[in-house]
């Protein structure tokens, strides 16, 4: 799982960014977000990464293990590290910043639907459906 360790070590350490930001303002609530915007801004930069990146990475996973072409590979994995740190960036660290929310997002769910397609695919050419 060569390929994946890169791009889950790359990807924690955006996680641990967006961490640390949590922590940075989490002393002005005492539970939730306290009504403050900018604490529900951050937690929910902060949630959304943990939403979505441990499936992407579990079936990158998968998907290397049974040895998908590695430029596919790569080419999931960078996109899911940009998709992640713009997405990151809009919604931790700027009040409003469109593109990089939206196209975080698009990005995410596109790769979302690519890995789960190339999963099933797989799975199917396992069974020998396909």
């Amino acid at each position: 799982m060569i390929i994946t360790s890169l791009y889950a070590g790359l990807l924690a350490f955006i996680f641990l960014a967006l961490s640390a930001r949590v922590v940075a303002v989490r002393g002005r609530v005492s539970l939730g977000d306290g009504g403050d915007p900018e604490v529900l801004r951050r937690m929910r930069g902060h949630a959304n990464f943990a939403e979505y990146v441990p499936l992407i990475l579990v079936m990158m996973a998968l998907l290397e293990y049974q040895q998908l072409a590695a430029w596919q590979l790569h080419a999931i994995g960078a996109t899911l590290v940009f998709a992640r740190l713009i997405h990151g960036i809009a919604l931790s660290f700027t009040r409003k910043w469109f593109f990089g929310r939206f196209f975080g997002t698009v990005l995410t769910f596109t790769l979302l639907a690519t890995c789960g397609i190339l999963c099933v695919v797989q799975g199917l050419r396992g069974i020998g459906l396909i």
